[in-house]
């Protein structure tokens, strides 16, 4: 009795598991990953609220340079831009004016006017 008790419960064993991949790998088939291409665009946004060059516009550059999405991160303290190219099927134009807004906890910077560009020219550091 004790033997087919065993072999009972084996065979129950057995079957559950075999049961249990199936489904799991019945879930995914049919299901194929879809890789979207990265449609990357460059926009400059007037940033208000800076005060100086390190603490400030380094800092919203360093930040926003971080933040999946953004591949292109440049802020020039005199101008009071920042230059940003993103993958918009990652990150839209009005989040990074979030990010901007938020970093300090919300009270230092604000984003203005945001423009989308062609090209990304360099700042002229030498002004």
């Amino acid at each position: 009795m004790k033997k087919a008790l065993y072999i009972l419960s084996m065979v129950f064993v057995l079957f559950s598991c075999n049961d249990n991949k199936k489904e799991v790998s019945g879930e995914n088939t049919g299901i194929e990953k879809q890789e979207i291409a990265a449609s990357y665009k460059s926009i400059t946004i007037e940033i208000e609220g800076m005060t100086c060059e390190i603490g400030c516009a380094k800092t919203i550059e360093s930040k926003l340079s971080k933040t999946e999405g953004v591949t292109y991160s440049k802020v020039s303290f005199e101008d009071k831009v920042g230059q940003f190219t993103y993958d918009e099927n990652k990150i839209s134009k009005e989040d990074i004016a979030k990010k901007i807004a938020g970093i300090g906890g919300g009270a230092l910077y604000k984003a203005t006017k945001i423009t989308e560009i062609e090209e990304i020219k360099a700042f002229d550091e030498n002004k």
